[in-house]
């Protein structure tokens, strides 16, 4: 085996020792790079460099090549004289694959961090170029200051694949399927291409301006620039083309002089300069025990399942796609079950009723994300209801897998940003963080994170963020946070299996689940509908919607319910015409009980009561009767339970 070949696979293999990046060392070696001292040495498993500026401007601006580094350098060479950086790693014939990525953020955090380069970049794209510095700033918008691209390959379907007006170049499409483990007819709907999910960086407002020549036969613009440009702009994207015509245009009009480079540079300069300062994420993660036994596991058994337990904000398109996205990536051998258990609406304790059904009973998750800061501070659950759910969802957590990994996150809304105006910690994130520490699972505080950045001008709420259900540009922010803690795990430092420590609460709804409605006696007109849907359109959440309800309608109807345990509960939809209960168990006091809520004119809403959770253990029973009194509002007496909620 050559020498050099031995040495790129030992550096392969350290690499793999670790998560956290592996920076390079010395030996740097130096040269002149026209007139400009350039620094080259040995990086991971390839390549890189670096060229200073004679006299940085203040914040290290700088420019990162792709691919063809040596290729038009007269913008380099103003951009240097005007005090930036310009810099380059090799991952050549990669065409942008993850492979490539995982390189670069290793790179840009080692200019970052030990370099003290500014934390935006403004990348430069030369043909296949387009490939990395598209597919780099839809991973990373937050770290871009601008986009500048000459002839960019932005679909490789049209080059090298030549399924259109170029010609392609059929040895490097082949090399290109074989990277991606695509055929013909899959590559026809492969995603993961310039043209495409543009949104995260149009919510950046990240600029985007190509100069391209309408000759181009080899990478045509109407199959690249044209439409990556026109996609981008829709998305709320700025971007703009200049064609080059003036000059000898070769290789079929792909090479061509570069007009007024000046004007190219300025472009990037007013971009990128004066650097803006951004805030460190490390103040907003507390990685505790941290996530290292998971992301090892990954790594090393080559096998995983995650799960994500949430609301709305867990059940949209979002963090959660882009983090499934980053875990393939990042460990592109590992066989993933992901489990989506976002549910609209729902919080702390829905989550701790349905956490068996709705992720143990899919599969024993290693890693697993767990939000409801939003719906319980507008659900109104109470500071000892949120305590009781989230120790109970630890306790069964590691009950099933003691060796889990779990991320409590608390995400961000107005209320939240009001409190922190004030000078006091939200009572929900409070929780969150409290039992975080007490099990050792690694805390996000991205309500913080959010309203710090607005305070230090970063972002505003209302036209960036937008809403509690967050903009492709919170997405970001979200996802970043929540990636940044992953990367920053060190896999040689392992913790033991978690030592169950004592509950939170002594009612800690560790065996909260699920019971049939069959259990249930109807004594006067309830009855189940095995397939339950409103009479008159009105909104519904999936999973709470065509499927069995024990359901009565009229005043006066009733039915009992035996069961073991120290709490009980009810989970119902509420919609326009929610009725009022009356209750009792084991004959003590009746107590009301109204069903109708403030959106329940909206739509039929998933509601979790909890209707006594600190009940001696043992055997109970509860009797439920429909009231003659209403909600001024509300325009029946319907009581629709999904299910009953029973903590042993």
């Amino acid at each position: 085996m050559k020498k050099r070949n031995l040495n790129a696979l030992i550096l392969i293999a350290f690499g793999l020792l670790f998560s956290q990046t592996t920076f390079a060392q010395s030996p740097e070696t130096t040269s002149t790079w026209k007139g400009f001292e350039k620094v080259d040495f040995p990086f991971e498993s390839t390549t890189a460099w670096y060229v200073k500026p004679k006299q940085a401007l203040p914040g290290n601006p700088w420019v990162w090549r792709a691919h063809f580094p040596t290729w038009h350098t007269e913008m380099d060479s103003i951009l240097l004289s005007r005090g930036f950086h310009v810099a380059y790693i090799n991952t050549n014939d990669l065409f942008g694959h993850p492979k490539a990525m995982r390189l670069w953020d290793q790179f840009y955090d080692y200019l970052t961090t030990k370099k003290d380069f500014a934390p935006k970049v403004a990348l430069e794209g030369v043909s296949r170029g387009g490939l990395y510095v598209y597919g780099w700033a839809k991973r990373n918008p937050s770290k871009v200051s601008c986009i500048y691209a000459e002839a960019p390959v932005c679909d490789p379907k049209s080059w090298p694949g030549g399924k259109g007006k170029s010609k392609g170049s059929p040895e490097d499409w082949q090399r290109w399927l074989d990277l991606y483990g695509l055929t013909e007819e899959t590559a026809k709907d492969f995603r993961d291409i310039p043209l495409n999910d543009l949104a995260g960086m149009a919510a950046f407002k990240i600029p985007v301006l190509h100069v391209i020549s309408l000759q181009d036969k080899l990478v045509p613009s109407d199959e690249n620039t044209f439409p990556l440009i026109e996609n981008y702009m829709k998305l709320g994207g700025p971007a703009s083309e200049y064609s080059m015509s003036r000059g000898e245009q070769m290789l079929e009009g792909h090479h061509f002089p570069i007009e007024h480079p000046e004007r190219w540079a300025n472009f990037i300069q007013e971009r990128s300069y004066p650097v803006q300062k951004v805030l460190s994420r490390d103040t907003y993660l507390e990685p505790n025990r941290g996530v290292g036994a998971a992301l090892s596991k990954f790594q090393n058994k080559k096998v995983g399942t995650v799960a994500f337990l949430g609301g709305s904000i867990t059940h949209n398109p979002g963090w959660r796609n882009k983090t499934e996205q980053y875990l393939r990536e990042r460990f592109p051998d590992t066989k993933f079950a992901f489990i989506a258990a976002g549910i609209p609406s729902l919080g702390s304790t829905p989550h701790a009723f349905r956490f068996g059904r709705d992720v143990l009973a899919q599969g024993t998750p290693d890693l697993l994300f767990v939000e409801s800061a939003v719906n319980d501070r507008g659900n109104g659950f109470s500071r000892e209801a949120q305590t009781r759910a989230l120790d109970g969802i630890m306790r069964q957590a590691y009950a099933a897998n003691p060796a889990m990994s779990v991320v409590l996150m608390a995400f961000a809304e107005p209320f939240k940003n009001d409190d922190y105006d004030q000078g006091k910690e939200p009572v929900e994130v409070a929780v969150h963080r409290e039992v975080a520490e007490h099990y050792g699972a690694a805390f996000i505080n991205l309500a913080q994170e959010i309203h710090d950045r607005i305070a230090a001008g970063e972002l505003t709420w209302k036209y960036d963020f937008k809403d509690l259900h967050p903009s492709p540009f919170g997405q970001e922010l979200y996802y970043q946070s929540i990636r940044e803690l992953l990367e920053k795990t060190d896999l040689t430092k392992l913790p033991e299996p978690n030592a169950l420590p004592a509950p939170m609460d002594a009612f800690s709804y560790s065996k909260a689940h699920y019971v049939a409605l069959e259990e249930a006696v109807p004594t006067k007109g309830f009855k189940i509908d095995p397939v339950w849907e409103p009479d008159r359109p009105l909104a519904t959440r999936a999973g709470f919607v065509k499927v069995p309800m024990l359901v009565g309608e009229n005043i006066g109807d009733s039915f009992e319910l035996n069961f073991t345990g120290r709490g009980v509960g009810i989970a119902i939809v509420s919609g326009p015409d929610a009725g009022t209960l009356s209750y009792r168990i084991d004959g003590k006091k009746a107590q009301t009980l109204d069903l109708f809520t403030r959106w329940s004119t909206q739509l039929h809403l998933p509601w979790y009561l909890m209707l006594a959770d600190t009940l001696k253990p043992g055997k109970h029973t509860l009797k439920v009767t429909i009231t003659d009194t209403k909600n001024p509002e509300s325009r029946g007496s319907a009581c629709r339970i999904v299910y009953f909620l029973v903590n042993e």
